[in-house]
Formats: structure tokens, sequence, C-alpha cells
């Protein structure tokens, strides 16, 4: 953090992934963050948010961690900041389910707490989202001490970062930009290709490897074909099939959090290997 630089306070939530088998993409994007100004204060005793939304309109047991999360962030007062893709839209629906769906915030603060409502209130952001709409890409774009010079990245939505549109709202669904925005702000060139909003085999990779392989094998094939040196990701899982699933003469995958930390020059605070370009 430099100098006379306004701090912003936000609530956050790291998911089960970042504080286990991702330990490192945690700790980047806490030290990003603590560059640009930002304190992320993680929960008090959260839990999982069980990884995927349930869909059954009158489950109400599978949503109660990711309410109490909300409603300590509510109680601080915090926006609240998710990394993990499918910790975010876990978290955001199950929020909206809670301002607009009906009986459910009823059943749920009957059954957590009578006394104590909670209705939807909390802000859930992504951390890219904090990014574009807290600090901005300009400012970040600034701060930046060693850039991607050069280097043609290829942005991996995947599923769930964006959809259900009407509910996410991070941006367009079809064709966003937000992650492409960060990638010249910290100067790299964003290659476009059409498999980056495609699905990468998702969970099925625990029942059927092969089909998981053909999937994730399509978009790395594809980011490959247009130019790209390597691809960028915000969801773990997407991570861990395009990394292990995807064909031998592969490109590079990393986690957002990781670029970020090495374009800010705090990656190594820690002992980690340099991926961009040096100043």
């Amino acid at each position: 953090m430099k100098e006379g630089q306004t701090i912003m306070i936000f609530s956050y939530y790291p998911g089960c992934t970042l504080k286990t088998k991702a330990k490192d993409l945690d700790r980047y994007a806490r030290k990003s963050a603590e560059y640009l100004g930002v304190t992320l204060e993680e929960l008090p005793e959260w839990q999982c948010c069980g990884a995927s939304y349930p869909m059954a309109r009158d489950e109400i047991a599978t949503k109660l961690s990711s309410v109490r999360a909300l409603m300590s962030a509510k109680e601080l007062d915090h926006d609240l900041v998710t990394v993990c893709s499918a910790c975010h839209n876990v978290i955001k629906q199950v929020n909206n389910d809670m301002k607009n769906g009906g009986n459910t915030a009823k059943k749920v603060n009957n059954y957590l707490n009578p006394e104590v409502e909670y209705n939807g209130e909390t802000n859930v952001i992504h951390y890219l989202e904090m990014l574009r709409d807290k600090i901005g890409f300009d400012v970040l774009s600034k701060a930046v001490r060693k850039p991607f010079a050069g280097k043609k990245i290829a942005a991996y939505y995947g599923c769930m970062l964006l959809r259900p549109g009407k509910v996410m709202q991070m941006d367009n669904p079809e064709n966003p930009t937000i992650m492409e925005d960060f990638i010249r702000a910290i100067g790299g060139d964003p290659v476009i290709y059409p498999y980056r909003n495609e699905c990468c085999g998702g969970y099925i990779t625990l029942e059927d490897n092969c089909i998981a392989e053909k999937v994730s094998g399509k978009v790395l094939s594809s980011a490959q074909e247009n130019g790209a040196e390597l691809i960028l990701t915000a969801c773990p899982l997407c991570l861990y099939n395009l990394t292990k699933c995807g064909p031998e003469n592969k490109i590079p995958v990393y986690y957002f959090t990781e670029l970020l930390a090495e374009a800010l020059g705090v990656k190594n605070e820690g002992g980690a290997e340099n991926v961009g370009n040096e100043q």
C-alpha cells in the first residue's frame, strides 16, 4: 500500500479450496488487495457454501451456511467479497433467494433465529468486480510493477461466473469483457476465442474423466489456435480440469490472483516462481 492511499474494507469469504488445496491463490489475493489499499477481513467461523447451488425451491438446510456468511457481513456492514467463482455463484444465488425467493427468507429466518431477520441486504461481489468497480482497472494499471507486456492471455470464464445472468449481474453472459479488461490492466494482450464461456467438464470429472478431458481439451485447443500463450481462470475447478484433463501439449493455465500478484510484484513474498515479464 502506498502512503496516503485510502483503505477500503470488505468482508471476505475465501471458501474451502483456497484454505486447503489452493492456499497460494488465497495468499495472492490477500497480498494484492493489501498492496492496492484494500483490507479483506475474513468472516469469523464461516462454513462451506456447498460448492453447488441447491435447485430445489423448498430446500433450506443446504442454504444455511451461505446465509450465515451473508448475515455476518451484514452485521459488519461490509460488502462481501468472494474469490472462487463456485462460492460466488452459490452465495449470490442464495442471497437472491433471501431477497426475492418468496417464503424462502421466512423459512430460513425462522430456522436460524426468528428474532434476527435477514432479507438479502448484503452486497456480494467477486474479487474481479472489486478490482473493476471499487478500485478501478485504471488504478490497477498504474499500480502494476511487472506488466505482462506482449503476453497473449486467454480469459476462461467457464459456467458459474456469469450465469444465471439476471442473478449474477457481473457482465454480459454471452459476450463478457471483465476478464479481458483485467488482462489489459496487468499489461497483457487478451485473446478472444470461441470456447471461453463453455463448460470445462465441471464435476463430471469425478464420474467420467474421459468426458472432462474431451471438453477441457476443446477449450485449450481453441485458445491455443487463436494465439494464446497462457490461460487465465477464476474458478479452482476449472483450473484443475484444464490443468489435469487437457491434452499433453497444452498451454499453461493460471488463476487470476496469481497473475495479479505477479504483475503487482508481490507474488514472490513467500517465494513463488515468476510467470510474467520483468519490467
